[in-house]
């Protein structure tokens, strides 16, 4: 037992290290104009994205996602857009459309082109297993939008 806990204190050690955490927690840094945060480490300041199986099962099928849940969705798109920011030069912004019953639609952009675009359901259990979940989703998205500024390089550049 001691072994998997420790293998997994290990894994979101290492997950914290991905390009895209780091932007993830570089978000939640700046926006904490107080220093209300400075004592929390960064796994700290994440533990809100997970959520486990269980916790997921007991909130209802229907439901309406709360400011702070919309605000966590919000910042998942903006770390993946500053990551690919980071990583390609060019500015990725991301746009949500989200209805208050908690289903939507985000957008990347660079420059001219739409580098990931995704229909948001059932907002309202938005969360990831572990950190390292959380690390994998990012970084899949960041390849996503790379792979398409490569392949369109001079519509991203527009």
């Amino acid at each position: 037992m001691a072994e998997t806990l420790m293998s997994a204190a290990e894994a979101d050690d290492k997950a914290m290290g991905s390009p895209f955490m780091k932007s993830l927690v570089a978000i939640y840094r700046a926006e904490d104009s107080y220093g209300a945060w400075e004592s929390k480490s960064d796994a700290e300041l994440l533990e809100e994205f997970i959520v486990t199986a269980e916790e997921r099962r007991a909130k209802p099928i229907i439901d309406d996602p709360d400011p702070d849940l919309l605000d966590r969705v919000d910042k998942f798109y903006r770390a993946i857009g500053l990551t690919v920011e980071r990583e390609t030069g060019l500015m990725a912004s991301p746009m949500m459309s989200m209805h208050w019953e908690g289903f939507g639609r985000v957008i990347l952009t660079a420059g001219k082109l739409v580098i990931f675009a995704k229909s948001l359901r059932d907002v309202h259990r938005f969360g990831f297993e572990s950190l390292g979940d959380l690390a994998e989703a990012g970084m899949k998205v960041v390849r996503q939008a790379r792979e398409t500024i490569d392949t369109y390089p001079e519509v991203a550049r527009a």
